[in-house]
């Protein structure tokens, strides 16, 4: 009399993939130490420093990214020469090499391959040798970046004038329908500095946008200023008469990622959720489910519900199961409120499990 289970077909199950963006702001005033630096965490291996939103050291501080420099083997500036004349030469050519690796891949004869500025790697053309890495949290990016969203503010001015002078915006226009899927680290797009004709020779860096890393080249601060400015400090306050070329010779990681740090004007992107479901819609049709299992249901053998012989029986549904084959309880779905179920009505009941 009472229907308890019910058995689901495969009409009554539908899987879908939903794609939720989330606005990500950062600002030069969080990148660039509003806490007087102590959102700025440094490490003995001099490898890169980090950037929180909050003091490091406090519970509620969310990291937000990571700033390293690292250039080519076959850079300028990886020349022969000693480690008491350039601080972390080895340290800056590994980090390329690692980043490389991961993000590039490697040749057929097991190379290192390079970043590439217009992001054909097979084809040759101009090769980012000296670069810049952002290593955004997974908090921030979630599954990846959206495409065609990114923007990236840089300050390419001298330290001895003011501190945002000369801002260059980077952008990754027009990624949403071009981009690139040949790297091992998954999908991504370049980086122009002009959004109304992008083209190689505007390229100045790459988007990997599942790994949420930016990588920009250095060239960003050569031919972008008045050559009175290009003479000063691009960089570093503590180099105020040194080019990037002489302040990447001279300087550790660690300066170089402060550096470019107090640069950054601003960034902002789109995130992306993946978020798959499965939806199981639960039909309790007409002579379906008008009764109710629960024991306080009959009195003296006669229905609660019913006042004489001749009323249609009435239940009120509260709760769904989700049971497997073997008849074992896999997910319990609760209503904000019973719904009537009698002979006169039917209902869909939809059920939706996100993962």
């Amino acid at each position: 009399m009472a229907t308890t289970f019910k058995t689901l077909t495969a009409n009554d199950i539908v899987n879908t993939r939903t794609l939720l963006h989330e606005a990500i702001p950062l600002t030069g005033t969080i990148v660039s130490g509003t806490y007087s630096d102590n959102n700025i965490k440094t490490y003995t291996h001099g490898m890169f420093e980090s950037t929180f939103d909050y003091p490091f050291l406090s519970s509620s501080a969310n990291h937000i990214f990571d700033i390293t420099h690292g250039y080519s083997n076959n850079s300028i500036l990886s020349g022969t020469d000693s480690e008491g004349l350039r601080p972390g030469h080895a340290k800056k050519i590994n980090v390329y090499n690692q980043m490389a690796s991961v993000l590039v891949g490697h040749s057929e004869a097991g190379a290192i391959l390079e970043f590439d500025q217009d992001g054909n790697i097979t084809s040759g053309g101009t090769k980012s040798k000296e670069v810049f890495f952002i290593n955004f949290a997974r908090l921030l990016n979630k599954d990846e970046i959206k495409k065609g969203g990114f923007t990236l503010t840089l300050a390419t001015g001298s330290i001895a004038g003011p501190l945002k002078g000369f801002p260059l915006s980077v952008s990754d226009h027009g990624a949403a329908t071009s981009y690139f899927v040949n790297s091992p680290a998954g999908e991504y797009g370049i980086l122009y500095t002009s959004s109304a004709a992008p083209d190689s020779a505007s390229g100045v860096g790459l988007l990997y946008y599942q790994a949420g890393i930016a990588v920009v080249s250095a060239s960003v601060f050569n031919g972008t200023m008045p050559a009175a400015e290009a003479t000063a400090s691009v960089l570093g306050p503590g180099y105020p008469s040194a080019s990037y070329g002489e302040l990447a010779a001279s300087a550790s990681i660690d300066v170089l990622a402060s550096s470019i740090r107090d640069r950054i004007v601003n960034i902002s992107f789109n995130n992306t959720v993946e978020l798959n479901s499965t939806i199981y819609f639960c039909r309790a049709n007409n002579n379906e489910f008008n009764y109710s299992a629960n024991p306080t249901y009959l009195n003296s053998s006669k229905l609660r519900v019913k006042n004489t012989t001749s009323d249609n029986p009435v239940s009120y549904i509260t709760t769904v199961g989700l049971y497997s084959s073997d008849n074992e309880l896999l997910a319990v779905a609760k209503l904000s409120e019973p719904l009537k179920k009698d002979p006169n009505t039917e209902l869909t009941l939809r059920v939706r499990l996100d993962y």
